[in-house]
């Protein structure tokens, strides 16, 4: 049998599902650290990018040091909070936020830059606050391409969030430094397909959600 093969049989066989180390189990795991990393970059990133993009203050600023953060190896950079955190968790989910901040910021300032001006200025002349103007026109309008920065983020953790296994027992990461030290590729492989899964059915439902937001572009919410 190829080692392709080899691959489905590891993950079809019922004797690795269930318990603290079977698939269902780190597939949990997987996605709990792939939003706990989305949701406090989202947290962190999304408002700083849409008051960059409302005001165009200090957006060659911000958006050098993510590019900045974005050139950081996230390994190496995994490397050193482990080293100044220890073994657990929380150094790969600070590097897995690094990770995402970029596109977060980046899909926030360019969502709300790329709101119709006319929009904006008929909001504007209507009486509308600033904050109603970004909450009820530039977000809405922009929300194509806000959503597009979290697919970004969110594929890229969830395909960097097999790290977080590195130093912590934690995801689907396991499978494939358990099969590196044990030679035992059929279940490296097999890891690595059901990281790739998990891409897939990530990216399609926020694929989903993103052209749902599409009607809305060029209207002005009343």
């Amino acid at each position: 049998m190829s080692l392709f093969g080899d691959a489905i049989g590891w993950i079809l066989d019922g004797a690795h599902w269930g318990g603290p180390s079977g698939i269902d189990t780190r597939i949990l795991q997987h996605l709990a650290v792939t939003f706990a990393a989305v949701g406090i970059a989202a947290v962190l990133a999304i408002p700083l990018g849409v008051l960059i993009g409302h005001t165009g203050r200090g957006r060659l600023v911000v958006v050098a040091l993510a590019g900045a953060v974005r050139a950081v190896p996230t390994l190496g950079l995994l490397t050193l909070l482990g080293l100044a955190l220890g073994i657990g968790i929380e150094a790969p989910l600070l590097a897995l936020v690094a990770l995402g901040f970029p596109s977060l910021l980046a899909g926030a300032y360019a969502g709300v830059e790329a709101a119709d001006a006319g929009a904006v200025d008929a909001a504007r002349a209507v009486g509308m606050s600033e904050w109603q103007i970004v909450t009820r026109v530039e977000i809405p309008l922009g929300a194509d391409v806000l959503l597009g920065g979290i697919r970004a983020a969110t594929l890229q953790i969830v395909a960097t969030a097999t790290l977080a296994a590195y130093i912590s027992d934690t995801g689907l990461g396991r499978y494939l430094f358990a099969g590196l030290k044990s030679r035992d590729y059929a279940q490296m492989l097999a890891g690595a397909l059901l990281v790739a899964a998990l891409a897939l059915v990530l990216d399609l439902t926020l694929a989903a959600l993103q052209r749902a937001s599409r009607p809305t572009q060029g209207k002005v919410p009343s």
